[in-house]
């Protein structure tokens, strides 16, 4: 795997404003999940840590060799349900300290993943999303006829 295509969406910004050094987006290094990927012999595999969430609160994409894993995020809806029910006398929050952030990670795959057969699955609150490889066809060579 393209190892420089993890940190795509870490550094924005890299010369656009005129500066030598890149931006730090410290959003993104913080409310983004952490994600490991390791590489064997017939598949990739990669490994994202959401706690708390199901198959039903993420959402993954491919398209043209970027696969794209972001949070379906609590609806405004929903929000405003739970302050009604407050409002109601069914008790207040003293502290709240856990946030329901949205994220999207993308990612640059290699040319060998077969994307037709990818898998992803939930299990205690890690995302397993496995990529197996095809082969790729060998340099071949032309010969050279004179004319």
């Amino acid at each position: 795997m393209n190892e420089l295509a993890l940190f795509n969406d870490l550094f924005d910004g890299f010369g656009d404003d005129g500066y030598v050094m890149p931006s730090f987006n410290l959003r993104k290094a913080f409310v983004s999940p952490k994600v490991d990927v390791k590489e064997e012999k017939d598949a990739y595999t990669l490994e994202m840590d959401l706690p708390g969430k199901t198959e039903n609160d993420i959402n993954i994409e491919l398209d043209r060799n970027v696969l794209t894993i972001s949070s379906i995020n609590k609806t405004e809806k929903e929000e405003k349900k739970e302050e009604k029910a407050e409002a109601k006398g069914a008790g207040k929050y003293l502290i709240k300290e856990r946030s329901y952030c949205k994220f999207s990670r993308s990612f640059t795959l290699p040319e060998d993943i077969d994307s037709e057969n990818l898998t992803a699955k939930v299990t205690n609150g890690v995302l397993y999303v496995t990529m197996p490889r095809k082969v790729l066809a060998a340099p071949k060579r032309i010969a050279i006829t004179s004319a």
